[in-house]
């Protein structure tokens, strides 16, 4: 049986649902986070928000498996898009985390000793699943353009908000990734670390063309966007109910 799943958000969007399905949930302040304790079924669920970039988002993923022993740490939200195939609203499952602006070979100096990253394949699978049900076709199989699509893909992490034609293309040229966002790479880098498993899962809420405060505008849309991440987060940890974490 599973036991302890971390669910991570950069925003509070990002993890409202999340929030509000966990029963009998109770909140503590700690390590400068908010995180939320409570229950999914027979799974034990600890949830919090970050904050934008890898420090926030490393540092909450090392807080949640040392102090809560969490055996998963799931990471839901949103991205900009790279892949011109991928239309916002689309989910990326990151099959492979890379990092953007980062000397990679310095960082594969230290353990785990790698330079790139990854989901636990088994949560992947699990991932992709639970899209289909939601009527989401893989963009690998020749998806209809006005269907719902997801793509196990390279999702881009970095410390800056890529944004306008230069920033993109650099992105794309370094990474050769689908999407990019700011915390990614750094959880599958923590659950390596910890040799727990992982699962990062990115809703496409634009193109990297637009400046992050006139994004922060559409707070519906992006509402919208985050809410798709997290709805999939949470049929993810109910499929978890009869596994055991450990044999992912």
């Amino acid at each position: 049986m599973a036991r302890t799943v971390a669910v991570i958000g950069a925003l509070e969007k990002e993890v409202r649902q999340i929030f509000a399905e966990l029963a009998e949930g109770t909140e503590r302040k700690e390590a400068g986070l908010t995180v939320v304790e409570g229950s999914l079924g027979s799974v034990r669920v600890v949830a919090t928000v970050a904050g934008m970039g890898t420090v926030n988002a490393a540092a909450a993923a090392q807080h949640l498996v040392s102090r809560y022993g969490a055996e998963a740490l799931l990471f839901s939200g949103i991205a900009g898009g790279l892949n011109p195939a991928l239309h916002i609203g689309d989910v990326v499952v990151g099959g492979t985390l890379r990092y953007l602006d980062t000397d990679t070979a310095l960082i594969a100096e230290s353990a785990p000793e790698l330079e790139e990253f990854a989901s636990t394949p088994a949560l992947a699978c699990m991932a992709r699943s639970v899209l289909a049900a939601h009527g989401y076709v893989d963009l690998a199989d020749g998806a209809p353009i006005d269907a719902p699509r997801y793509l196990l893909g390279t999702i881009a992490t970095g410390d800056r908000f890529v944004t306008g034609p230069a920033m993109r293309e650099a992105a794309i040229a370094a990474t050769g990734a689908d999407c990019v966002e700011m915390e990614g790479a750094a959880v599958a880098h923590v659950a390596a670390k910890n040799e727990v498993a992982c699962l990062v899962l990115r809703a496409i809420s634009d193109n990297c063309d637009e400046a992050y405060d006139a994004l922060c505008e559409r707070v519906f849309d992006l509402d919208e966007y985050a809410r798709t991440a997290s709805s999939v987060t949470l049929d993810i940890i109910r499929a978890l109910e009869n596994e055991d974490i450990a044999d992912l």
